[in-house]
């Protein structure tokens, strides 16, 4: 049986990504500190360790014992936001964490990381869809930090023999029957919309509603966490089969702009949601939208849950049954 250790395991993704493993039967060992992650998201057979990335020894102990062949690494802090007013916090854990990460592979000879990246590494697009050939530019600390990540990677690579898939993509999104999206603060659209439609929020705000779309408001790419979860094993197996190290982009590449989005919403829950309408934010571009073709190439990767009403009907579904997310009385 294979053994994969999990990092960020009891976040949206991983814990997503964690439930994909153990349904084709996988050992899975998860590391996560809870700032942002859930225990409740994790089945109780998983092996799971409340350890920091940034605490060595502790980490140490948790590989001695695993009998691991990879890693899925998700632990990064990633609020754009927060990045910008604190970036010394998101060097420390996401660059740091990652060195501590890597050093106890290399310890315990594991050569095999599959890494949850990010657009963000891109910045400014200037094209669309962005390919992986695309500049990286991060116009934000968070970015910077996911960037330095991949190019340790890289070195560690070339000078220990690391093989890596890091998995760079856009907005992710659903949710899976017992599995979704509890972030405290919320800050990702969908979810966010969802609130107005549980009468927890009053209201979603649109930020810019004068770009060059079709309706004027921001187009995004945006990924079913399903989906999101068999790329990961996809890069698994393609790491564990000898693959080479490889970037791969994932998206629909298709778009969707908040207009309709928010529509969407409507039709999905059946509920009236109020729309507040403000200026642009800095920084936001009016397009992201993914080139995946490279991933379908060398992963076999392909989205299979690209419609944006299954999306939020699935995200939807998880929001009703789970009003609290995994807080007591959240369903």
């Amino acid at each position: 049986m294979a053994t994969t250790i999990v990092t960020g395991g009891a976040g949206y993704i991983g814990s997503i990504t964690v439930e994909a493993l153990r349904s084709r039967g996988e050992r899975v060992v998860v590391i996560d500190h809870l700032s942002a992650g859930h225990r409740e998201a994790l089945h109780p057979d998983v092996e799971f360790h409340a350890v920091d990335l940034r605490d060595p020894g502790a980490v140490e102990t948790v590989f001695a014992t695993s009998g691991a062949d990879a890693v899925v690494h998700f632990a990064a802090f990633s609020l754009v936001g927060e990045s910008v007013a604190d970036p010394a916090k998101y060097f420390e854990n996401n660059v740091g964490g990652t060195l501590t990460l890597l050093r106890a592979m290399k310890n315990h000879g594991i050569q095999c990381l599959a890494f949850s990246s990010t657009a963000a590494t891109y910045g400014e697009p200037q094209e669309v869809p962005i390919t992986e050939s695309h500049p990286t530019a991060p116009a934000n600390p968070y970015g910077l930090t996911k960037r330095m990540m991949e190019q340790v990677m890289e070195t560690y690579s070339a000078a220990y023999g690391l093989r890596y898939a890091s998995l760079r993509y856009f907005n992710a999104a659903g949710a899976i029957p017992d599995r979704g999206e509890d972030h405290k603060p919320e800050s990702h659209l969908i979810p966010l919309i969802l609130q107005v439609a549980l009468g927890q929020r009053e209201s979603i705000s649109i930020f810019g509603t004068d770009y060059d779309t079709p309706d004027g408001t921001c187009i995004r790419d945006y990924i079913h966490v399903a989906d999101l979860a068999d790329a990961h094993l996809r890069a698994l197996d393609y790491l564990r089969a000898g693959g080479a190290p490889v970037i791969c982009n994932l998206g629909n590449g298709q778009g969707f702009s908040v207009r309709e989005v928010i529509d969407v919403c409507r039709r999905v829950t059946g509920r009236e949601i109020k729309v507040v309408e403000g200026p642009r934010r800095a920084g936001d571009p009016s397009r992201l939208i993914a080139s995946a073709a490279k991933a379908e190439a060398v992963l076999g990767w392909v989205p299979r849950r690209s419609g944006i009403e299954e999306i939020v009907s699935d995200a939807w579904a998880w929001h009703v049954a789970h009003p609290n997310g995994y807080a007591p009385g959240g369903g």
